[in-house]
C-alpha cells in the first residue's frame, strides 16, 4: 500500500521543550508557549458550499458559535485533533489548505462540496498522518452544518475549533484536561519570523513512497475536493481583478486501456473555469490524436473516449508565462486571447 514517509534528515527544532513541527519554524528568537484564545462570533453569511451546483441558490448561514485557536506543542497535536475529530458527526465536509505554486495566490483552499464518511476522512488522515502533522505546506480539518463544528489544523500546526454556544463547555474541558489555559495572544510559530518547508522523501527506487502532489491529487478524489473559489473570476489575493492571465494546468488522462497520463497545458485565460475548459479540451484532442495515429480506423476518433481530470491550473506572472511560452516555440504570446499555446505529454 502507498504510504508517505518524513525525510530523516530533516531536524526538529525545539526552544525551551516546545518542539515544533519539522516543516515550520522560527528563524529569529521567541518564546514559545502552549495556550488557547477564545472568542464569540455571531452568525452570519459564509460563501455557499459551491459557486455553481448548490441546489437553492443560497448561502448556508453559521450559528452564533465560539471560536477556539490553540498552541500545543508538536508532538501533542495528534492527540488533541484525535479527540476534538472524535466529537465530528458521521458525515463531514473535508478541507484542504495548500500553500501552492499560483503566482497570485498564496494558499489553495479546497473543500468538498459534498457529505464524505468520517471513516473515509480518518482513514486518510491516519494514512498520511506524517504529511498532516509534520508538514509546512499543508492544512487539513473538516466541519458539518448540523450539527454545526468546526476544527482545522493549519499549516503552522495551529488549531481552530468553531462550536455552537452549546458545545463552548465541552470544549472548554477538553483544554482543561490538556492543562491549557486561555491566554491573551498566542505564541507559536507564526508568532515569529519563520519558515515553511516540506518534508516527505519519495526516492524513485520507492514508488510506494508518494510526493505531496500524488497525496493531494488522491485526497482529490478521495475526498472529492474542490478549489473553493469563484471559477469566474480572476482576482489576486487583495480582490484585484487581473483580467487575462497565462496558466500552467495539469490534466489527468485515463484512456481506454486504463492507461494514466499527464497532460501539461501553458494557456491564456480571463478565469479558472476557461482555463479548465481549455486544458480539458486540449488534453482530449491530443489524445485522439494519439489514438487515431496508433488506430487509422475513422470510428475509433469520432468520439473522445478519454476520461479527462484537470488537477490544477495555476496562474503565471507575465514574464513567467512569457518566458515558458517562448522557449519552447521561439514566439512570445500575444496576452489578449484565450488559447492554449503549448502543450505537451509529462513523463
Amino acid at each position: 500500500m502507498a504510504r508517505c514517509r518524513v525525510d530523516p534528515s530533516i531536524q526538529r527544532q525545539v526552544i525551551d521543550g516546545f518542539d515544533f513541527p519539522l516543516g515550520v519554524y522560527p528563524v529569529e528568537a521567541m518564546q514559545p508557549k502552549e495556550g488557547f484564545t477564545m472568542a464569540f462570533e455571531q452568525a452570519d453569511q459564509v460563501p455557499p458550499p459551491t459557486f455553481e451546483d448548490r441546489e437553492d441558490g443560497e448561502a448556508a448561514e453559521w450559528p452564533d458559535r465560539y471560536v477556539f485557536d490553540i498552541v500545543v506543542k508538536s508532538s501533542r497535536v495528534e492527540s488533541l485533533i484525535r479527540q476534538l475529530m472524535a466529537m465530528l458527526p458521521g458525515r463531514v465536509y473535508p478541507i484542504l489548505d495548500l500553500l501552492g505554486n499560483d503566482a497570485y495566490r498564496e494558499i489553495d483552499p479546497y473543500i468538498a462540496y459534498d457529505l464524505v464518511g468520517i471513516e473515509r476522512f480518518l482513514d486518510s488522515v491516519r494514512r498520511y498522518r506524517s504529511f498532516f502533522l509534520e508538514d509546512g505546506m499543508v492544512g487539513f480539518g473538516a466541519m458539518s452544518e448540523e450539527p454545526f463544528f468546526y476544527v482545522f489544523v493549519d499549516e503552522h500546526k495551529i488549531v481552530t475549533v468553531r462550536v455552537p454556544v452549546e458545545l463552548k463547555d465541552r470544549i472548554e474541558a477538553l483544554m482543561s484536561a490538556f492543562d491549557l489555559k486561555q491566554v491573551e495572544q498566542l505564541s507559536g510559530a507564526d508568532a515569529a519570523l519563520h519558515e515553511h518547508r516540506g518534508v516527505l522523501e519519495a526516492p524513485a527506487d520507492r514508488p510506494d513512497l508518494l510526493t505531496s502532489e500524488e497525496i493531494v491529487e488522491e485526497l482529490i478524489d478521495t475526498w472529492g475536493l474542490e478549489l473553493n473559489i469563484d471559477p469566474a473570476s480572476n482576482v489576486d489575493t487583495e480582490g484585484t481583478e487581473l483580467g487575462m492571465t497565462g496558466w500552467r494546468c495539469i490534466a489527468r488522462v485515463l484512456d481506454e486501456q486504463s492507461d494514466m497520463r499527464y497532460r501539461e497545458s501553458l494557456l491564456t485565460a480571463e478565469n479558472l473555469m476557461t482555463a479548465r475548459e481549455l486544458a480539458m479540451d486540449d488534453a482530449l484532442s491530443s489524445d485522439s490524436e494519439d489514438a487515431l495515429a496508433k488506430k487509422p480506423d475513422k470510428e475509433t476518433a469520432d468520439e473522445p473516449s478519454a476520461d479527462v481530470f484537470v488537477l490544477a491550473c495555476e496562474r503565471l506572472r507575465p514574464e513567467e508565462f512569457t518566458a515558458a511560452v517562448t522557449a519552447a516555440t521561439r514566439k512570445s504570446p500575444r496576452m489578449t486571447e484565450e488559447r492554449v499555446w503549448v502543450s505537451r505529454w509529462l513523463d
